[in-house]
């Protein structure tokens, strides 16, 4: 039920994209949906340009025949469409459960517009529930979990910080080359202090809170699309 429902909200979002556009192509359950109702549109002759947020997702454009390019060559782009893990008040957004967070920021930032994708159940009233993914440098890795750890004490969090291992066992490394932390904090009722208070930590590279750069999601319920505008 869930990828149905995924899937009619990437449809959904499909009516965003113009031809010749350049567009930035999420990472994700969700995205990766999107990715291949354009590819089918892209082999039927559709005209775009894209930039992918992960190795991941650049794999599979191109096995779909999608045309890429990168930030380097094409540093301003149209549109952004990718998933979500929360999607809390004024479309505050919990991304990096797919480790590309670093990566989607900044395609996100470097877009005019960023739509999101998703089902009704990563739609909340207070942020928090799900674990907020924090890219992290390999170096100092105990020194900055200390840290962080001190800035979810700060803000009266409820759970762990804890760094995300494969399911070998071992660290989860980024297309970055970087660690992820997993911070479950329950609530995050002041999502734009705890982003100020992460990224005063110096290991911190970036962080899942991806606030002011959503301007509409299209989510996907039992009764059909509801469209959410910032």
């Amino acid at each position: 039920m869930n990828d149905d429902l995924k899937r009619q909200a990437a449809a959904a979002a499909l009516a965003e994209v113009k031809p010749g556009m350049r567009l930035g192509l999420g990472t994700g359950s969700t995205a990766k949906l999107f990715v291949d109702l354009l590819g089918e549109r892209v082999n039927a002759g559709f005209d775009c340009l894209c930039v992918p947020t992960s190795e991941f997702t650049g794999a599979q454009a191109k096995s779909l025949g999608i045309p890429l390019t990168t930030l380097e060559e094409t540093p301003e782009l149209d549109l952004t469409v990718d998933g979500a893990d929360e999607i809390g008040p004024g479309l505050a957004l919990i991304k990096g459960a797919g480790g590309a967070l670093l990566r989607e920021k900044i395609v996100a930032a470097a877009s005019r517009r960023m739509v999101v994708i998703a089902d009704k159940s990563k739609v909340v009233d207070v942020l928090g529930r799900f674990p907020l993914s924090i890219e992290v440098n390999r170096f100092g890795l105990a020194a900055t979990k200390i840290m962080v750890e001190a800035v979810a004490a700060a803000h009266r969090t409820e759970g762990s910080v804890t760094l995300r291992l494969s399911k070998s066992g071992e660290p989860v490394v980024t297309d970055g080359g970087h660690l992820l932390l997993d911070a479950l904090f329950g609530r995050i009722p002041e999502p734009e202090a705890l982003s100020a208070d992460l990224h005063r930590v110096p290991g911190v590279v970036e962080h899942g809170l991806f606030l002011g750069l959503c301007s509409k999601a299209y989510v996907a319920g039992p009764n059909g699309i509801e469209t959410i505008d910032a």
